[in-house]
């Protein structure tokens, strides 16, 4: 009995590593697949026009980094800096508004038992079947007459009601935030603003990473919003600068220009993404480790 036991346990740990080793290969391959177009930009942003005319794919670095970068950063018709860092305010501002204000709103749903709660959380998970064309055009139209317009305030300021951020805030509220700890601290004579600021947000870390990640990205990538607000190049943010380099008249277009371009406004994205993952994976292990 023992021999044959140990022959089933055997071809079991056989099978075991088998679809172990076939789940890393694909899982390999698929990261491959996903970083190849990613190492094509870098490469082709070293590359002159001619060397991405002519040779086409090259797997190896060229010469024109220190050029093409140079004569991006240098234009003065199209100041891709300036965007940059109208971006950089834009999406940071926006963070916060949304992430923070979102998560206040969702501990308020959460934690307090008052008359409307039910319709209120309705009402703004009823504001996200709203696309944001349907109102862009009375947006536009009090912004000019408050004379916003031309101003970066219109793309930060709003971000303040986002109910996507809010409903994931709430459900990890609801699975992860229980009242008793909201009671203790009442209890010590914390004040509400002391005990969400101190408390509440500490826990909520990873739910914030999250939504900060999904946030920057669809701030830093937005263009219909900045393109009705904004007509002075000066105050234009990135993904117009981009569009810009992309329209320019053909005989003057260079694609080593081009992926310099692409390649720095997808550079802050990732370093985001870099810094704040951390929070993410602790928060999944905490939440194994408590399961």
């Amino acid at each position: 009995m023992a021999g044959k036991y140990d022959v089933v346990t055997n071809e079991r740990k056989f099978w075991l590593n088998f679809r172990r080793t076939v789940a890393y290969i694909g899982l390999t391959l698929m990261c491959i697949l996903c970083l190849f177009f990613f190492y094509i930009m870098l490469i082709n942003c070293t590359r002159s026009h001619n060397e991405i005319q002519r040779a086409g794919l090259a797997f190896l670095p060229s010469t024109s980094f220190i050029s093409n970068f140079t004569a991006v950063a240098t234009d003065a018709n199209i100041p891709l800096m300036k965007g940059m860092l109208n971006s950089i305010i834009v999406s940071v501002g926006t963070v916060f508004c949304s992430v923070y204000f979102s998560a206040m709103t969702a501990y308020g749903c959460h934690v307090y038992d008052f008359k409307g709660r039910k319709f209120a959380f309705n009402f703004i998970l009823l504001i996200m079947t709203i696309p944001t064309q349907v109102t862009a055009l009375g947006f536009v139209d009090m912004m000019r007459s408050w004379g916003l317009l031309n101003s970066l305030i219109p793309l930060i300021v709003p971000a303040i009601a986002a109910p996507t951020v809010f409903f994931f805030m709430k459900q990890y509220m609801d699975s992860s935030l229980p009242i008793d700890i909201v009671e203790a601290a009442r209890i010590d004579g914390a004040n509400e603003y002391r005990t969400f600021n101190s408390i509440i947000l500490p826990i909520l870390k990873p739910a914030m990473a999250v939504q900060a990640i999904f946030t920057f990205v669809s701030s830093w990538n937005n263009y219909f919003t900045p393109n009705l607000l904004i007509t002075k190049t000066e105050m234009k943010t990135l993904p117009i600068m981009v569009y810009m380099w992309r329209c320019k008249d053909y005989a003057s277009i260079s694609m080593g220009h081009i992926y310099m371009v692409i390649t720095i406004s997808i550079l802050p994205v990732m370093i985001v993404y870099f810094c704040l993952s951390k929070f993410i994976i602790g928060g999944v292990t905490l939440g194994a480790v408590k399961g």
